[in-house]
Order: structure tokens, then C-alpha cells, then sequence
């Protein structure tokens, strides 16, 4: 269960649709008290918080739950843009950060990520010379080189290396990543892989992203 805790309406049902729309079980909350309140129930797993409440701020709201719940991943969905209020939002306990205006299939796919994590267990993914911290979203190479990359980029590194060794058809990868179907003739797919493949190999890692010709895409983490 995903709670949204955002008191302007329009944004708070705008953000429910949408995450409902990609699957995900919503309930919300309209001020930071309740919000508080609900996010401490087990069943919340995931919450998606403004820092601009009343009855209490966000930020009071991340430090309570950090303290009494440190595994649920908070993120932070906000009009302040500047990068103090970043710093300040993610060092308070939240694993993400999203400024208004925002994409709603980004948030929807930065939902699915941090879940994939929290169910898993797992903060890190490391193969191939690759290791990728999901909370920090840092990705380094052997040799502690970093590679940066965009949301988009890092979601699909995530997701090929969470599924090392498989084949991935080119359409279960758009819906993991992109969050909604394509049309079967874009070639957005192929111009990420291209971003990552080119970022990789200019480090020393091992791991490669393979191209399995008519069905997609297999990420190796060690050579074939």
C-alpha cells in the first residue's frame, strides 16, 4: 500500500489516479498529522510525502518516521526546488526527491523501484564490477569510478541487473521502466541501452548489456 500525504487536492488526486492507473494501491492523507499517523501502520510500505503541510511539516513527518520506522522509503514530492531543500529532504530520511511539476510515470516508475528494494531486502546490487546503491542511487564501477546517470538510465540499469542472466523481451522492459505501453515500433529502448552501453564502457566494468537478436536484451555480469 502506497500512502500520498499532500493536501492540495487536485495534486493529491492527480497523483492518486495516476499511481492507481499503473497498479498501485493508494490511500492518502491531507495534513502531516495524519499522514504521521497512517504511515507508522504496517501495510504502508511506500510514502509518497509533500514537505509543505499543515497541522505538521513534512520535514517533522520524515524525522518521526526515520526514528520509528527507518526501512519505509519516503519520497519526497515538493515545490521547493533548490538544492538546499534537497539536501535537506534527503538527509532527513527521504530516499528521493521529486519537484513539482512533475511526470507522473516518473514518480510511478521511482515507486516501483524503491518497493523492489524495500521487498527484497536489498540496498545494494553489485555484479559485473557494478555496484549500485538504491537508496543513495549512486551507481560505482571498479576502481570507485562513479557513473552518473538519469532517473530513466538508472531505472533501466536497475532493472537488467535485478534480472542478470535473463532474456528481456523489449516490451516487459518499457512497462518495468516506463511504466505504459509503447508503441511496439519506438525505439526509446534502444537509445537508453545505447546511453548505458557508452557510460559502462568507459570503465572498467565487466558486466555488458547483450543484445539477443528478435527478442531483447540480457544483462551478463560476467563475460559469456
Amino acid at each position: 500500500m502506497i500512502l500520498v500525504v499532500e493536501d492540495e487536492p487536485g495534486i493529491l488526486d492527480f497523483v492518486e489516479r495516476g499511481l492507481r492507473r499503473h497498479g498501485l494501491e493508494v490511500d492518502t492523507a491531507t495534513d502531516g498529522e495524519a499522514g504521521l499517523a497512517r504511515a507508522l501502520e504496517a501495510e504502508i510500505e511506500l510514502v509518497v510525502l509533500d514537505l509543505m503541510l499543515p497541522r505538521r511539516s513534512g520535514q517533522e513527518v520524515l524525522g518521526e518516521l526515520r526514528a520509528a520506522r527507518p526501512e519505509l522509503p519516503v519520497i519526497v514530492l515538493t515545490a521547493r526546488g533548490e538544492v538546499e531543500d534537497r539536501v535537506a529532504g534527503l538527509d532527513a530520511g527521504a530516499v528521493d526527491y521529486l519537484v513539482k511539476p512533475f511526470s507522473i510515470d516518473e514518480l510511478a516508475a521511482r515507486v516501483r523501484a524503491q518497493l523492489r528494494s524495500a521487498r527484497r531486502g536489498d540496498t545494494t546490487l553489485v555484479t559485473g564490477g557494478i555496484r549500485v546503491d538504491l537508496l543513495s542511487r549512486d551507481v560505482t564501477t571498479v576502481g570507485d569510478h562513479r557513473v552518473r546517470l538519469s532517473t530513466t538510465e538508472f531505472e533501466l540499469l536497475v532493472f537488467l541487473m535485478q534480472h542478470e542472466g535473463q532474456v528481456l523481451a523489449r516490451d516487459q522492459i518499457l512497462r518495468a521502466v516506463w511504466g505504459y505501453q509503447h508503441d511496439p515500433g519506438t525505439n526509446v529502448l534502444d537509445v537508453y541501452i545505447g546511453y548505458l552501453r557508452r557510460k559502462l564502457s568507459a570503465t572498467e566494468a565487466t558486466g555488458k548489456i547483450t543484445t539477443v537478436r528478435s527478442l531483447g536484451y540480457r544483462f551478463d555480469g560476467e563475460p559469456r
